[in-house]
């Protein structure tokens, strides 16, 4: 079992930045992939990054790419998502998964309770 507490969220201005933290309980943290979604109102949930279990591998969306970058520490149990030149249409709850490695909710069987990012313009 794994359980994850996602926090960092909060309300920026546009081209502002945040950095969200996952904190992850659970000695099996460092063999999964993790990975961030988000859903904005009245939205589906959607993928924005994942990371392996090493760190070596990283895929994200076209619409973050180049100013996200998720990380992980599995000595801390942690992983993050640097979120830079934010945009509103960032906005959205944004949450933490762990499981296999993929762009689809479906692949990941731990999620956190979410964290609120909110980008204004």
């Amino acid at each position: 079992q794994v359980q994850l507490v996602e926090s960092g969220g909060g309300l920026v201005q546009a081209g502002g930045s945040l950095r969200l933290s996952c904190a992850a309980s659970g000695r099996t943290f460092s063999t999964y992939a993790m990975a961030w979604f988000r859903q904005a109102p009245g939205k589906e949930r959607e993928f924005v990054a994942v990371i392996l279990w090493s760190g070596i591998s990283t895929y994200y969306s076209d619409s973050v790419k180049g100013r996200f970058t998720i990380s992980r520490d599995n000595a801390m149990n942690t992983a993050y998502l640097q979120m830079s030149s934010l945009k509103p249409e960032d906005t959205g709850v944004y949450y933490c998964a762990a499981g296999g490695f993929g762009r689809t909710a479906q692949r990941y069987d731990y999620w956190g309770q979410g964290t609120q990012v909110t980008v204004s313009s």
